[in-house]
């Protein structure tokens, strides 16, 4: 085998081996070194104080992400390019396309932010416009890690949990909107409620991740932690 085969096999083992531990009921073991505060399946890093050197990290992160997204102006650009639609056959207001290879980078430790995990596209009528970018870290990092990548007086770092995964052939008018049981928009916030109704209880979904929307105005609007609604489904 190809030393580069090797290394790529490797390096999705790994990250495997780290969604698996995520995905089965494992105490959060780092929680407590990172402080967090809770919001509707959201868990999110305080706002920390800024030090000397943050906002000349921040400024190139913003600058790195302005080229990602001059680069990839269009869902075809950027599908050429390796990274491919989240949540394939639901319409969002807010699309992510996802590149694999980014996303094990970034899983093992890597953080280039001329590689962001995602694409992000908001839908304006038939049509898909670039407005961000979404970089990502692993469940395993502590608050330094997190801060050494994007620091944490302008980004925010977060992560999906409590998440009740629905039943098969649940309708999608469960799975995402105002009326939703499950998902990302449920009112299910609790391991019971979700075995209850049929569903899996995962405690936390994917890992860490930080949204930049570089064409914002302000520094708010650029390191804003999501698009309003950006999980609720088009109908």
């Amino acid at each position: 085998m190809k030393k580069g085969s090797a290394a790529l096999l490797a390096a999705c083992a790994a990250i495997i081996a780290a969604m698996l531990a995520a995905v089965l009921h494992v105490p959060r073991a780092r929680a407590a070194e990172i402080p967090t505060t809770y919001s509707n399946h959201m868990e999110m890093t305080l706002h920390a104080p800024e030090q000397p050197g943050d906002r000349a990290r921040a400024d190139a992160i913003v600058a790195a992400a302005r080229e990602v997204v001059a680069e990839y102006p269009t869902v075809e650009a950027a599908e050429r390019a390796g990274f491919r639609k989240f949540l394939t056959g639901v319409k969002l207001p807010i699309e992510h396309y996802t590149n694999r290879h980014y996303a094990v980078e970034a899983w093992l430790g890597r953080f280039d932010p001329h590689h962001p995990t995602s694409l992000i596209f908001e839908r304006q009528g038939d049509s898909l416009h670039i407005v961000g970018v979404m970089y990502t870290a692993s469940n395993a990092v502590d608050q330094n890690e997190l801060n050494a990548r994007v620091p944490l007086s302008f980004g925010t770092w977060h992560r999906h949990v409590d998440f009740c995964r629905a039943p098969l052939w649940t309708p999608l008018s469960q799975r995402f909107g105002p009326n939703a049981r499950f998902g990302f928009e449920g009112s299910i916030h609790t391991r019971a409620a979700c075995h209850a109704a049929g569903g899996t209880f995962i405690p936390r979904v994917f890992g860490w991740m930080v949204h930049v929307w570089p064409m914002g105005k302000t520094q708010a609007a650029i390191w804003a932690v999501d698009a309003q609604n950006s999980m609720r489904m088009q109908r």
